[in-house]
């Protein structure tokens, strides 16, 4: 009798976990691709930096492959460009952003966004001072950095940028273009981050891996979309 009761309260949990996994299924899909493998990626990484300070194999080889194309013309433009990672691109357009939710009154998304993008600096300061992995120094760089390289700052800020608004946009008609234009934002930065020899290829990875995994995880905390599915929900009334 007991054990027939153990059994009819075990298949009832079974059912329940397989309507929570039915219903819930797109959400444990996005936090498994968006959060729990960056962040994998990401430990792996500093793991390595941490026990090894001598890199990865594939980092100089990469580095070098990069420098081959190196031109006058590509130096003047990579620097340029690298500063659209933070001060010329990243932090206009953060601001521009932040300006438009407060004037619709956003305050959730704004508190996403400010949240995402404060924590995302934290996060790459902290972990350059504790892994303290010296920048890459193969050549003469045409913009030299000297504080710690892992991970990248514009790798972080890019891709937190990128993908603050890819969630912000998500649902509108912007969605892909804000997607597409922020992939090869992000690409960009991260060439001219290699091009100029200031980070190893190792630098830019963990830094896209940390800023998905941070972003996707405060968005499911804050969770920015909420107005916008009560919104469409009183417009699907409204018809």
């Amino acid at each position: 009798m007991f054990n027939a009761r153990i059994w009819k309260l075990f298949q009832s949990f079974v059912r329940f976990l397989g309507r929570l996994l039915v219903t819930h299924w797109r959400s444990l899909l996005l936090l498994f691709v968006g959060v729990y493998l960056p962040l994998q990626v990401f430990g792996e990484l500093a793991e390595e930096v941490w026990e090894n300070e001598g890199g990865f194999p594939f980092d100089v080889p990469i580095l070098l492959a990069i420098h081959s194309t190196a031109s006058p013309q590509l130096d003047f433009l990579a620097v340029m460009l690298t500063k659209l990672g933070v001060f010329w691109g990243v932090f206009p357009v953060a601001i521009v952003a932040a300006l438009i939710l407060f004037i619709r009154r956003q305050w959730r998304s704004l508190t996403y966004l400010i949240t995402t993008l404060l924590g995302s600096i934290i996060i790459n300061r902290t972990a350059k001072v504790l892994l303290h992995r010296v920048r890459p120094h193969l050549w003469e760089s045409p913009a030299p950095e000297f504080d710690y390289g892992f991970p990248s700052g514009h790798a972080m800020s890019s891709m937190t940028l990128v993908v603050v608004l890819v969630i912000l946009t998500w649902g509108s008609r912007w969605r892909w273009w804000v997607l597409a234009a922020g992939t090869i934002f992000v690409l960009v930065i991260g060439w001219t981050r290699l091009y100029l020899g200031v980070h190893y290829p190792s630098d830019i990875l963990a830094g896209w891996m940390a800023s998905i995994a941070w972003a996707v995880g405060v968005s499911w905390v804050i969770r920015p979309w909420r107005r916008r599915d009560r919104f469409v929900k009183q417009r699907l009334r409204q018809l």
